[in-house]
């Protein structure tokens, strides 16, 4: 494959938008991967060579993004998982959640479930106190150690 239709081919890319581009002609074989990251280079291979062709285009301008504060978690106790698994707020679909923001728990109180290899885990409050923030969405998968409530 020539270098100008190779380039052509790039050039098809960058201005359709798509994301990857894959033509084969006989043994010969093109891939064409377009990522936007810094610089937004685009590559291009074929077997035993690699090119590397970046954008006519004139580089961006730098983005500058101000820092922003991780979210403030409200203080208190945190309940943290004692396993990986996923996160359950009732006990089964369409039934009422164990507890809501502002609900008043005490020590053994079910807060969640974890499901972890079909077994269903009940995690008690180990603190007294009021739920001030559950930190997981229902459904989502979660890690040891991570993060599930706090409780003031």
């Amino acid at each position: 494959m020539d270098l100008r239709k190779l380039k052509t081919l790039i050039e098809l890319v960058e201005a359709s938008g798509i994301a990857e581009l894959e033509i084969s002609e006989g043994e010969e074989r093109v891939r064409i991967t377009r990522t936007v990251a810094a610089g937004q280079q685009m590559y291009a291979s074929a077997p035993q060579q690699q090119f590397l062709a970046t954008p006519m285009v004139s580089a961006p301008a730098p983005v500058i993004i101000a820092e922003q504060a991780e979210p403030a978690i409200a203080e208190g106790h945190v309940v943290k998982s004692p396993m990986v698994g996923t996160f359950y707020r009732s006990p089964s679909p369409g039934s009422k959640q164990f507890v809501d923001i502002g609900q008043n728990v005490n020590s053994g109180d079910t807060l969640c479930i974890i499901e972890a290899m079909k077994l269903l885990n009940e995690i008690d409050a180990d603190h007294t106190g009021v739920i001030k923030a559950i930190l997981v969405e229902n459904g989502q998968p979660v890690e040891f150690g991570q993060p599930l409530f706090v409780i003031g």
